[in-house]
């Protein structure tokens, strides 16, 4: 790169930001509507009014005062309110999975019109920053409840985030998630639900008081929407004990262990034959038993309806509404439960108490959100208005997201960052350049600011020439003679391609991994025009084969930048220009298109040899990649070591006693459950980490352990995450970093049944190029 060049971090970039907020701002909410209803805001003797009972036993006597009607009448997500008992009505469904969203129970139509709309998860998953994952699930929870204290909300229960492993590059809902690695989509989920529901980002919870109630979803081995006719609702996904353990079911047990979520979403699929939401072993004996779950379970809307009408599981409808309370089910989304809960009762298939149970944690939850307690503007989260919704901290945040989410590809000869001193002309081409909706993702709301990647970079230099070149990312209308003509007359190009909500969504997923339509000819076509090596960024959920792109040397730099929300066309135009360094790491990797003679509904993660199955993600495919999982460039360079000094290891021959485990291979291993928890967190050590920024940029790095084993056999992975932090480091700077090892929990694999065992011999601990070897012997 040959210079030094001053990269503006979070504290500093808000200055353009407030420049552009006053260009580009939707409405500023500012006015106050009238409050939303309560319970308990005259004097009563009722006990579920009584704030110094426990939460538990105010729930039972509320529901010991309904009638059986009535009773019924609140399984739905629209549940009627109760006058008599001075109950109001209240909406389940609310959404906020990167920002306060469009849903039922939400109306961003009065004085609040506009929500911090942060990047999609999948690009703010590729910071691999806990810390600001947790902060932008504070900021979501503060929003929320703010629109709901200004009267603009209908209840405080939001159906986010989605922690289901983005296994397959195809599934449109990929995007949703944090990717495709269960250690990392686990940490997500406990620290985002954490900062949501207004907890700290470790320790202690406070279980009986929530600034809003997150709930994970969607519970579990679900990532298929339709998929050659194989739609989500009919799709039995055969999936083994194995594969549960290790991949599908962490991040679920994450959400409610580490991050003590408040509810949880059962999905439309089946598992191995049984509905979700009519699996009692999953709700009830795994969530609510093993992992000591506390909260509420709500059907995925109309699934309890699929369970007879489209699945034919149930006979009757009153067997679906049977089979999905005694599984542990509290509230469907839909009306079915309401329409036949009474006909079940006449039948005998459910009883009362089924129902009793189901409303006790749904009133529990709403106790818990201070909606019994009288008028919510005198409580803990009372004072939070309009004026904290749009608040130009949260817009701060927003960028600092996207920037640090941004992962930067390819950079051929230093083709960037560009510098605004010697850039006259540049031509601005794609027809994601130009759309903010198309920054936003799924499951959005209106953003506080409304601004393209186009109209920033306009604002860095005079002379930006724009053409689409495509009609839409399925780019079945071009017009590449135009986007030629204006490439080959200016001093750079930038080319916005990608997808967007038509190629990959709910509902939808891709048949290719390619870029849809004519993208490629135009890109070739451009690139072949241009004066120097052309800029390509990538705004797509799911991986894209780019290998073309990658391995074109008129294609000099390429950026994949997610759906990056409200701050995404600043953060891109500064990573552009070398005000930003870019730091992210690919969350998930990207397949190549012949990826997709893999079929959709093969749910196995590990490859298999003997048929030619490949696997999935990094840590079971067995082929090659377009980029790899964790993969990314920065315009500074960082090396990794371990400092032995800092990493201290136990003695693992402490453990006396265990019986060794033999495989049919010839492996010996040890349960972990028979080690026991006390005997485990004595082996845990910690480990340090020497980082250094050899420049020549300041920058943010994301730190990556992994844990290998010598050999791939017996169903181990090739390699698995055990940890990662994010640092800000200046060029030059060197940082000692300490991660905690826990034997039992990092070097155990799933076996076949699904019970976590270690193997005896080496592990091999590795971050960078440096790796520790270490030897289990009990």
């Amino acid at each position: 790169m040959g210079r030094r060049t001053h990269v503006v971090e979070a504290a500093a970039a808000p200055a353009l930001l407030l420049v552009l907020v006053q260009l580009f701002a939707s409405t500023s909410p500012v006015a106050v509507a009238a409050g939303p209803p309560f319970s308990c805001g005259t004097p009563s003797n009722a006990p579920f009014c009584d704030r110094k009972l426990p939460i538990e036993q105010r729930a039972g006597d509320l529901v010991s005062k309904l009638t059986l009607e009535e009773k019924i009448s609140q399984l739905g997500d629209e549940s009627p309110a109760v006058a008599r008992l001075g109950v109001p009505a209240y909406k389940w469904w609310s959404e906020a999975l990167h920002g306060v969203g469009w849903s039922k129970g939400i109306h961003l139509n009065g004085p609040i019109r506009a929500v911090t709309s942060f990047p999609q998860v999948i690009l703010t998953a590729a910071s691999f920053n806990q810390r600001l994952w947790y902060r932008i699930g504070q900021v979501i929870g503060t929003e929320a409840r703010g629109v709901y204290n200004n009267g603009q909300a209908e209840g405080l229960t939001f159906w986010a985030p989605n922690i289901n492993v983005f296994r397959d590059p195809r599934w449109g809902r990929g995007q949703e998630t944090p990717g495709e690695d269960p250690t990392m989509t686990a940490k997500y989920a406990a620290v985002f639900v954490r900062g949501f529901q207004g907890y700290a980002i470790s320790g202690a919870i406070n279980s009986s008081d929530l600034e809003a109630s997150a709930c994970c979803k969607h519970f579990t081995a679900y990532d298929l929407e339709n998929w050659k006719g194989v739609t989500r609702f009919t799709f039995d996904t055969k999936v083994t004990a194995q594969d549960l353990a290790d991949t599908y079911n962490p991040p679920f047990k994450s959400c409610i262990e580490d991050g003590g979520a408040s509810g949880i979403m059962c999905s439309y699929n089946r598992v191995n034959g049984v509905p979700t939401c009519a699996d009692h072993n999953l709700l009830t004996k795994t969530a609510r038993g093993d992992w000591g779950f506390n909260g509420y379970i709500t059907s995925d809307c109309d699934s309890v309806a699929i369970v007879h009408d489209a699945q034919g599981y149930a006979k009757e409808p009153e067997d679906a509404v049977a089979d999905v309370l005694k599984a542990g089910m509290d509230v469907n989304c839909g009306r079915y439960v309401q329409t036949h809960g009474l006909s079940a009762i006449q039948q005998g298939k459910i009883t009362e108490q089924d129902i009793d149970r189901a409303l006790h944690n749904l009133f529990t939850i709403r106790m818990r959100l201070g909606l019994f307690n009288g008028d919510p503007k005198y409580n803990r989260y009372g004072n939070i208005g309009a004026n904290q919704v749009c608040k130009q901290k949260h817009q701060n945040l927003a960028l600092r997201a996207a920037q640090d989410g941004i992962v930067l590809l390819k950079n051929d000869a230093n083709a960037l960052p560009l510098s605004k001193s010697t850039v006259s002309s540049i031509a601005v081409i794609g027809h994601n350049a130009n759309d903010a909706t198309l920054l936003r993702g799924s499951y959005f709301g209106p953003p506080c600011i409304y601004v393209t990647p186009l109209q920033v970079l306009q604002w860095y230099v005079k002379d930006a020439r724009f053409v689409a070149g495509c009609n839409a990312a399925v780019c079945n209308v071009s017009n590449i003679g135009e986007a030629v003509h204006v490439a080959s007359s200016a001093d750079h190009v930038v080319l916005f391609m990608g997808l967007d909500q038509d190629q990959e969504r709910e509902e939808v997923d891709r048949l290719e991994l390619g870029l849809p339509g004519m993208q490629e000819n135009l890109i070739n076509s451009v690139a072949d025009a241009a004066k120097k090596p052309v800029i390509l960024v990538l705004l797509c959920g799911g991986p894209v084969d780019v290998t073309f792109a990658k391995n074109n040397p008129k294609v000099g730099a390429i950026l994949w930048a997610g759906y990056p929300g409200q701050a995404g066309g600043i953060a891109i135009a500064q990573v552009l220009f070398g005000e930003h360094n870019p730091g992210g790491r690919l969350p998930v990797t990207w397949y190549p298109k012949e990826f997709t003679a893999v079929p959709m509904t093969d749910m196995r993660m590990r490859a298999d040899p003997a048929t030619g199955y490949p696997g999935r993600t990094y840590r079971f495919y067995k082929g090659k990649t377009v980029y790899n999982f964790g993969y990314g460039l920065s315009y500074s360079k960082y090396s990794h070591s371990f400092v032995s000094k800092g990493t201290k290891p136990p003695s693992m021959t402490s453990i006396e006693g265990l019986k060794a485990i033999e495989s049919p291979a010839g492996t010996v291993s040890y349960d972990v459950d028979e080690i026991g928890a006390d005997a485990c967190d004595k082996l845990k050590f910690p480990a340090m980490v020497r980082v250094r920024n050899h420049g020549p940029m300041d920058g943010r790095h994301p730190v990556l352990l992994f844990m290998r084993w010598p050999n791939a056999t017996d169903g181990r992975p090739a390699s698995q995450l055990i940890g990662f932090q994010s640092v800000h480091l200046r060029a030059a700077q060197t940082v000692h970093m300490e991660f905690e090892v826990s034997p039992c929990k990092h070097f155990s694999r799933a076996a076949e049944d699904g019970r976590k065992v270690i193997d005896q011999g080496s592990h091999f601990v590795g971050v960078g190029e440096d790796e520790l070897e270490m030897s289990f012997m009990a």
